[in-house]
């Protein structure tokens, strides 16, 4: 598991990154190429793809936040041909890929998180370091922050708090949030973070703010990050050509773990992949590990930008094995997402 970030906007999205965390080694492990095809899933506002365009190869960038598209065409003017974009969850990148009649692909890379552009936004509602609608929708569409806090069950919240946050005093907090809302509804990010700090206090000397927590989880929840991170991983699996490279960069534990248990999953001949599932013919390992463990940044990143010190790089080819059957919960969902998904996939 990797530490706990100790800054504020650390814990609410991840670093603040307008130049993309760990490029080099993304570009290292990725190796583009001249006339390959590298899907950048969570393309926010280019930074992976313009290095990896830079390099030679072309991109289908896709990215669920319209302002991504905005940034897309921008970046269509200098780079032209070698850029396709398609607004999409990269949990749909297998079909995304099909439709635009490029798969199976050379690579994927996904960079999992909020990006810099969804923090710096007031309007966006990811953090509370500015006050703003309680929003956190990244397709800027659906149930929003507010409609969580305003209208789950105090058990309901506490789960979310606990499970996606790993907050100890998710109950006291929820309970704090119904009891308010009761008397007035919350609109604003300061207006949940005032009511979390009065919930459960905060010392002086207190880097976090007690919100914190809280802030990821919703943001969590609200963009149901973790399944979406599941399918992506998946999807990938279906969409690599033999040889083709999966690099995924995390900043938290909770997609650490995910990311981590997919590839010991894929990465070893078994007999079903869990304890979860039956007996069954053993299954060729359908990736193979570039890199042992993971990647973190160098001294040189870390004095430049401290943030990034949370950052993880996993990467792995794909095999010529055929996909097999995989159970999301040997991934290490929560057990409030585990619960409702279909076991199988």
């Amino acid at each position: 598991m990797m530490a706990h970030p100790t800054s504020d906007d650390e814990m609410v999205g991840g670093p603040t990154r307008h130049v993309p965390v760990l490029l080099q080694e993304v570009l290292d492990t990725l190796s583009p190429e001249k006339g390959q095809w590298v899907l950048d899933g969570t393309f926010g506002f280019g930074g992976y793809s313009s290095a990896i365009m830079k390099a030679g190869s072309n991109v289908l960038g896709v990215d669920r936040d319209p302002e991504a598209a905005v940034r897309a065409t921008v970046l269509q003017q200098t780079f032209g041909s070698q850029l396709k974009f398609q607004a999409g969850c990269f949990g749909e990148l297998a079909e995304i890929a099909m439709e635009q009649g490029l798969a199976p692909l050379d690579a994927v890379v996904l960079d999992i998180g909020v990006s810099s552009m969804q923090l710096d936004d007031a309007h966006r509602g990811f953090s509370f370091m500015q006050d703003g609608p309680l929003d956190m929708r990244m397709a800027q569409s659906g149930a929003s922050a507010a409609d969580v806090v305003n209208g789950y069950e105090s058990k309901e919240l506490a789960q979310i708090f606990k499970q996606l946050g790993e907050e100890k005093q998710a109950r006291r907090i929820a309970e704090a949030i119904v009891t308010q809302r009761a008397q007035q509804s919350f609109e604003t990010t300061l207006d949940l973070a005032n009511c979390i700090e009065k919930a459960v206090g905060r010392k002086p000397q207190q880097k976090i703010h007690p919100a914190t927590r809280v802030f990821q989880a919703l943001r969590i929840f609200v963009n149901a990050e973790l399944d979406e991170l599941v399918d992506g991983l998946v999807a990938a699996e279906k969409c690599l050509k033999p040889g083709g490279r999966l690099v995924v960069v995390t900043f938290h534990s909770l997609e650490d773990r995910i990311v981590k248990r997919f590839f010991q999953e894929r990465s070893k001949k078994h007999a079903g992949g869990s304890r979860y599932m039956p007996e069954q013919e053993l299954a060729e390992p359908s990736f193979e590990m570039i890199v042992k463990g993971a990647v973190g940044p160098g001294d040189e990143e870390l004095e430049r930008n401290p943030r990034a010190r949370s950052a993880k790089l996993r990467a792995a080819y794909r095999t010529e094995a055929p996909v097999h059957d995989l159970d999301a919960r040997a991934l290490g969902l929560p057990r409030l997402l585990a619960d409702n998904r279909v076991g199988e996939m």
